[in-house]
């Protein structure tokens, strides 16, 4: 956030002086990102360290009289660990930008905390001064090659947001063949939409494929498999995989689950049908706002944002779970929990049982 005196003519003046005479910090250090896919392919980018960056900006900006103070504080409603960096002029006038850096309860590991902490001085000092300190992230070299994973952002996934449990959850969770346009890998040799008739012979194979799956983790396998082929389809191929794939994994996670009771059989006694209903997804926005206002199952702060849980219900392609099945928890606890690996264990962690919560939460605004 944004911060300043009333007046801010000299500090700007000054400012603007001292960036004429700023230069880039020479980036002479690397980092490498995994893939967003397990054995995928990392990324690198090159960087410049907060030391080399505070040397060249120390000098340029004490010539303009301008001093920069970086400060942490907590705030307690939200629960983070905050950065204020400020440039101070002689003249008395300021400019500041809050930096949010961690959760409290990182102040338990030092170490994640101060890694932390230095990259939020970093980004925040060289945003502030206007320099640029690392690799943009779509410079050429780190460009999607042939071949290679693309990263999670080209998938649709949030920033910030860990990788769910299972190789499918992945693909799923990031639709790669959902219908939107998406840049296809530099030199891929592959069906496109310009190309209708191979596209077409393209998704029968598919179709053909999944249909020969016998259980969820062979389409975890598959998908995890073909999800750059479908990624090429065109529209309408591309909706008819997607359909598909959510009906298949509806019928074999039902019939896992479930098992046909000796009731469900014909009077004649012999072995009848059950027909297994498609799981229900109601939206009630209301229901979500009556959540939101309800303490944080973590601890206890308000406001909350209401959490589905993803297993609660049977994953589908683009489907997002029931509305009954949300729970409240706090940004930053929502955000840990996005990271998680594994959702179950983290609310195994808490020691809380979260869709009795849920149940409890949606008999309130829609008592039987």
């Amino acid at each position: 956030m944004y911060r300043s005196s009333q007046s801010i003519n000299q500090v700007a003046a000054a400012l603007a002086r001292a960036q004429a005479e700023l230069e880039n910090p020479e980036k002479l250090l690397t980092a490498t990102l995994p893939g967003p896919f397990p054995n995928g392919e990392c990324h690198t980018f090159r960087y410049a360290s907060l030391a080399r960056g505070l040397e060249i900006v120390r000098k340029s900006l004490s010539k303009q009289e301008i001093a920069t103070v970086q400060a942490t504080a907590l705030e307690p409603e939200s629960g983070l660990i905050r950065l204020t960096t400020a440039l101070l002029h002689s003249s008395g006038e300021w400019i500041a930008s809050d930096w949010p850096v961690c959760t409290i309860a990182d102040i338990a590991a030092p170490h994640r905390m101060g890694a932390a902490l230095t990259y939020a001085r970093r980004y925040a000092l060289f945003t502030l001064i206007g320099i640029a300190g690392e690799d943009d992230f779509d410079a050429p070299d780190l460009a999607i090659r042939p071949g290679s994973n693309p990263p999670a952002d080209e998938l649709g996934s949030p920033p910030g947001v860990a990788p769910p449990g299972s190789p499918l959850s992945t693909a799923k969770a990031n639709a790669p063949w959902r219908v939107e346009t998406k840049r296809a890998p530099a030199g891929q040799a592959a069906a496109s939409a310009a190309e209708p008739k191979t596209s077409e012979a393209m998704a029968a194979r598919l179709l053909a494929e999944l249909q020969s799956l016998a259980n969820v983790e062979d389409i975890d396998r598959w998908a995890q498999r073909v999800w750059r082929q479908a990624n090429t389809l065109t529209v309408q191929g591309a909706q008819r995989l997607g359909e598909a794939l959510e009906e298949r994994l509806t019928r074999l996670q039902a019939s896992e689950q479930s098992t046909p009771s000796p009731e469900a059989a014909d009077k004649d006694g012999a072995a009848g049908w059950v027909r297994v209903g498609k799981p229900q997804r109601r939206r009630d926005r209301e229901h979500l706002r009556f959540v939101a206002k309800q303490p944080c199952l973590a601890c206890g702060r308000s406001p909350s944002d209401p959490h589905h849980l993803r297993f609660a219900q049977p994953r589908g392609l683009g489907l997002k779970v029931s509305d009954e099945f949300t729970v409240p928890l706090c940004r930053a606890h929502h955000r840990e929990l996005h990271r998680a690996s594994n959702e179950v264990e983290w609310w195994l962690r808490l020691a809380i049982e979260p869709l009795e919560v849920a149940r409890r939460l949606w008999l309130t605004t829609h008592p039987l």
